[in-house]
């Protein structure tokens, strides 16, 4: 299932650069002009996350956080063009989970959201079915019919992030970023090995392809 991210910024060049960066990471994204129009949007499409800004005109985004909070009780992250620890606590004590200093780099935001809905719980569904293959998010095994594999953790989370949506293409950066974290210093070889291992592990039905220069996808043969 598609994670949705609500995206509330009166700044419709930034509302755009965060649409952008969200939906190529493989999240639905809803976007709201002010405070009142993420209130309707909600009302029609609950988010797992909403993604606001401080200053706007009318509704402040400290102010939609409570409501956000109070009405829909979803995660929120706050983007903030102020870094000053007043502005912080002003933004926790709303009800905020986190928050991004403006300007920012699309990387640092994506890894701070995948952080909170991690934190959630969020991230993935409990139980992904793909082919033959379930793999249960509690229990961190994979179950091929009578056979339960327990991968070491790196490659349960690997395998995770690739099946939460068969056919999609993960970037190389992405996928580093998802199962090591944003602060990650190694090398990519260590991903190409961990999916050499999976490919090991895998029934037929599931491959794991290389999208040459882009990253990886999971497909499923019907």
């Amino acid at each position: 299932m598609m994670m949705r991210i609500l995206v509330v910024d009166d700044d419709v060049n930034i509302l755009e650069l965060v649409n952008i960066h969200l939906s190529q990471a493989g999240y639905e994204v809803i976007k709201a002009v002010n405070g009142l129009q993420a209130l309707e949007r909600i009302e029609k499409q609950l988010p797992d996350l909403a993604v606001v800004d401080v200053m706007m005109p009318g509704m402040d985004g400290y102010e939609l956080t409570k409501r956000l909070r109070a009405e829909a009780d979803i995660p929120v992250l706050l983007l903030t063009a102020k870094g000053e620890l007043e502005d912080k606590e002003k933004g926790f004590l709303a009800g905020s989970d986190d928050y991004v200093v403006k300007p920012f780099e699309p990387k640092e935001l994506l890894f701070r959201i995948n952080a909170i809905l991690r934190r959630y719980d969020k991230a993935v569904d409990t139980i992904i079915e793909v082919g033959p293959m379930i793999i249960n998010r509690q229990s961190y095994e994979v179950s091929i019919g009578k056979k339960v594999l327990l991968p070491p953790l790196k490659e349960f989370e690997l395998l995770s992030v690739l099946a939460s949506k068969p056919n999609y293409v993960f970037e190389r950066d992405l996928l580093i970023e998802r199962v090591w974290g944003f602060d990650y210093e190694g090398d990519e070889q260590t991903l190409n090995v961990h999916i050499k291992r999976l490919r090991e592990k895998l029934p037929e039905e599931v491959k794991i392809v290389t999208v040459r220069g882009v990253g990886y996808k999971l497909e499923v043969a019907p």
